[in-house]
């Protein structure tokens, strides 16, 4: 009761920081369109800088070990949960802002903040291994589905700066390289804008929407339910029957780790990239202002029902 107590006021700091972006707009400061500006900063320069930072601690078997743990059950969720999202979106004929609202989850701005506070640094390293695979999944399926683009340019992935980094940080931390204190200080600096302005722009594309047209759009809600119960509870499901709980000392830990990085609100990325691309981030905004409200009622519940049944 106590962690899930724990998780819903970091929530709610959350849902503060998205009322400052709107209120900046509505007072004038800035405009909506600002917002944008904040969106590379935040894909291009922040979150390389979170994964270079969260890489930087000393090598362990113990640690590489259970980062192989975290590694293990993260793609199993990923790959399981891809298809189910997408049978379940054609079924409901969900859109592109839908479907990846659904699948993505917030774990870059949300899972190394509540990791820090409810467990301790030493554990988010393993919060970076979930949050590092989906930067992937980011930028080839979501990318993808957001851009429209019918196919995948491997040139572009591969030479994207976020890709680079992750592969850059966990050859750093395998073959035992530090950084030089002023840089890792410095990463260590940036890296704690990640949540604040995410949040800010969620804030700031609120200010600029018609706020009765979406709250009314009853498919907002149902995309809210589906990202924080229904994908939350058959992750939980493909957990409990994979048994990885059992290969690593600290396992339950681990993995609670990774299921909270499954629990989290709607990606505040889906929104940058509908921005940069073209598509609704308006509404996707509203399903990330949506999924954060509800999270501070549904995360608590998930963990309790993690804690009942791993």
């Amino acid at each position: 009761m106590e962690l899930s107590l724990l998780l819903m006021q970091q929530i709610i700091k959350l849902f503060i920081m998205i009322f400052m972006g709107y209120l900046i707009v509505k007072v004038g400061i800035l405009r909506s369109e600002d917002s944008r500006v904040l969106s590379a900063m935040v894909l291009y320069l922040i979150v390389p800088c979170v994964i270079i930072n969260a890489f930087q601690v000393e090598y362990s078997p113990e640690k590489a070990s259970g980062l192989f743990l975290a590694f293990v059950a993260s793609l199993i969720l990923m790959f399981v949960t891809l298809p189910a999202v997408n049978l379940v979106g054609r079924l409901l004929k969900l859109n592109e802002v839908e479907r990846t609202s659904v699948y993505y989850s917030n774990a870059g701005n949300l899972i190394i903040p509540l990791v820090t506070f409810i467990l301790g640094e030493e554990w988010v390293l393993y919060a970076c291994v979930y949050m590092s695979l989906q930067i992937i999944f980011f930028w080839t399926h979501c990318k993808k589905e957001l851009s429209r683009e019918k196919g995948i340019d491997l040139k572009k992935i591969f030479t994207n700066i976020n890709i680079i980094v992750v592969v850059i940080a966990v050859i750093l931390f395998f073959m035992r390289i530090r950084l030089p204190k002023l840089l890792t200080e410095t990463f260590s600096s940036v890296s704690g804008m990640v949540g604040p302005v995410s949040m800010f722009i969620i804030g700031m594309l609120m200010a600029g929407a018609d706020l009765k047209k979406i709250f009314k759009n009853k498919r907002a809600y149902l995309v809210t339910g589906l990202r924080l119960i229904a994908v939350p509870i058959f992750s939980l499901l493909i957990l409990k029957l994979s048994r990885l709980v059992g290969i690593h000392t600290e396992g339950r830990q681990i993995l609670l780790i990774v299921f909270l990085a499954v629990t989290t609100p709607a990606a505040s990325t889906v929104t940058q990239m509908s921005q940069l691309y073209g598509n609704d981030s308006e509404y996707a905004s509203a399903i990330g202002v949506l999924t954060t409200l509800a999270s501070v009622i549904t995360m608590p519940l998930m963990v309790l029902l993690f804690q009942s049944v791993i």
